[in-house]
């Protein structure tokens, strides 16, 4: 009986941290991609992720594909690759009117997923799941 009960307040704590405004590509609707990456809608924006090995670019827009400043914004992109257990965090930064970017030691493969959150400011933060990652210059694996 103890066990069922901690299993049940250990559901209503990770369901109450679940309306995160995340999207995932596999199941948002699509959004047109301006520079050839990944665009999906997160909240009152839509995020466009150019990958390839060693930067990821960072383009916000809103739903009329306007860009948005972001200046002062703050993000990370946690960068999982398959089953690996191993993570990289990439921080990104305001890099242009409408971009952040992130450069590390990482490589973009197939199998590659990237969770990137978003942080403007005097706005609530958002995420969005880029998994699998559309490659530049690439298609998106099936």
């Amino acid at each position: 009986m103890k066990h069922l009960l901690g299993h049940a307040m250990l559901c209503m704590i990770l369901l109450a941290g679940a309306p995160v405004w995340a999207h995932s590509a596999k199941h948002a609707d699509p959004v047109k991609a301006l520079h050839g990456g990944q665009s999906l809608a997160a909240g009152p924006y839509h995020l466009e992720l150019v990958a390839k090995d060693g930067e990821l670019l960072l383009y916000v827009t809103d739903h009329s594909d306007k860009g948005i400043s972001t200046d002062g914004a703050r993000a990370k992109a946690t960068i999982q690759r398959g089953f690996e257990k191993a993570t990289i965090q990439v921080e990104l930064e305001p890099s242009g009117e409408h971009t952040l970017k992130g450069i590390g030691a990482f490589t973009i493969t197939p199998d590659t997923g990237i969770i990137v959150f978003l942080k403007l400011p005097d706005q609530e933060a958002y995420a969005a799941r880029f998994t699998p990652v559309k490659t530049k210059g690439g298609s998106r694996p099936n």
